[in-house]
């Protein structure tokens, strides 16, 4: 088990918590799995949170990519309310201690609806390069991915600077899911190994108030299971490295390019 919101917090954080302890997983790949995260009064903030942006400005969701089934809302976009925890100094810092990451500071992240029926998606490691505007952020700062730079490929004009990290951390939170089932699908699968037809090793269900975390390695394969037989809502984020750290450990060719 792995200790979680030390005293070394701020009392307003460590509050937030319903217990300091989480498991530690080592397979199928190290991974945190958490039950009951938050107390429930601020667990139910979240998904009040969650059904008031989905029923007043489903314009702030789009789609998360070609190939995956959510539609997402970026939590940049989010910051006026509960789910701005998210992107707070401590959360970062947090997950960053309990993995053992060296974390920048620079987080990408959006809450992901994926509709009753949603395909599954292909099993990747989410070891991704991602671009960040300015200078690495202060101690105690935030940096989340700004309109000037394609958090794929970099700055859009030459005048805007920009560094290029890779993806870190992956944190997956579920709420918003009070029907969920065993047998609804849309689950998290891991897997110990790809080929022709993976089959996972483990599958995290979508259980509110609930998470997985994990360092994103070149061995991190994981994907949404789909075929859900109810919606699937969840809080999807990254913490980031500088890119030479991924390079000197496991070379820059174990950097998966966005296609």
């Amino acid at each position: 088990m792995t200790g979680v919101a030390e005293s070394a917090a701020p009392p307003w954080f460590t509050d937030l918590f319903a217990h300091r302890r989480w498991i530690r997983r080592i397979e199928p790949f190290p991974h945190i799995y958490a039950r009951d995260v938050f107390v429930p009064e601020f667990y139910g903030r979240l998904a009040e949170e969650l059904a008031r942006v989905r029923g007043e400005r489903p314009e702030a969701f789009g789609s998360v990519a070609a190939d995956y089934g959510a539609v997402g809302a970026s939590l940049a976009g989010l910051r006026d309310g509960p789910l701005a925890l998210f992107l707070s100094r401590e959360w970062h810092d947090m997950v960053a201690r309990v993995t053992g990451v060296a974390a920048t500071g620079d987080v990408e992240g959006a809450v992901h609806h994926h509709a009753p029926g949603s395909p599954p998606g292909s099993p990747h490691n989410d070891l991704n390069p991602a671009w960040f505007k300015g200078s690495a952020p202060g101690p105690g700062e935030v940096r989340t991915v700004d309109p000037e730079v394609d958090l794929a490929t970099g700055p859009r004009t030459p005048e805007v600077f920009a560094r290029e990290t890779v993806r870190a951390v992956a944190v997956l939170f579920y709420l918003g899911n009070p029907d969920w089932r065993p047998g609804d699908g849309g689950e998290t699968a891991l897997y110990s190994h790809l080929g022709t037809n993976p089959v996972p090793a483990v599958t995290i269900p979508p259980l509110d108030n609930s998470l997985v975390l994990f360092e994103c390695t070149p061995r991190s394969w994981h994907t949404f299971v789909g075929n859900n037989a109810t919606a699937r809502n969840s809080v999807v984020m990254w913490l980031h490295r500088p890119k030479d750290d991924v390079v000197r450990r496991w070379g820059g060719d174990s950097i998966a390019q966005w296609h």
